[in-house]
């Protein structure tokens, strides 16, 4: 039992040790500022033409996707429900943007207003938001997104 035990530690330090190595192996060089908010510029161009191709190519496997509603998408499901017309970016602002870069991480905050057409009912949504892109081999990746609605004035 003692050695099944330690061959299953060995194992579990082994993977962890592996994971964190495919991680860094994922960087692909340092982000600039100006990388970055070109990657966002390219990623609106993208959504408001419904150019899927590019969306595949920007969008990260890992994308994590959590709208100003609290649903939360996937690249796959965020793709598909614009692919379907549920959703249509219609167009897509951003304004007062902070870019912080940690190595190959590039963090984007600041404020968007986003003309949006769900399920045949057009929005008009201000938000602020955070971004995350990561430079990866094959380029930036968009693998995050956190939106909050702003309040109408009262």
């Amino acid at each position: 039992m003692k050695r099944f035990l330690a061959l299953l530690l060995g194992c579990a330090i082994l993977g962890i040790g592996t994971a964190g190595m495919a991680r860094a192996e994922e960087c692909g060089g340092p982000v600039t500022a100006d990388e970055a908010l070109a990657a966002e510029d390219d990623r609106y161009e993208a959504q408001t033409t419904n150019d899927f191709a590019a969306m595949e190519k920007l969008f990260g496997s890992d994308l994590v996707y959590i709208h100003s509603s609290a649903v939360v998408d996937s690249k796959t499901t965020y793709i598909d429900s614009m692919r379907s017309g549920a959703v249509k970016y219609r167009t897509m602002r951003r304004s007062g943007v902070t870019v912080r870069t940690y190595g190959c991480i590039a963090i984007l905050s600041g404020q968007a207003n986003f003309d949006v057409t769900v399920k045949g009912q057009d929005l008009s949504v201000e938000l602020r938001f955070h971004t995350v892109w990561a430079k990866r081999d094959g380029g930036l990746q968009f693998v995050s997104w956190q939106a909050t609605r702003v309040p109408a004035p009262q």
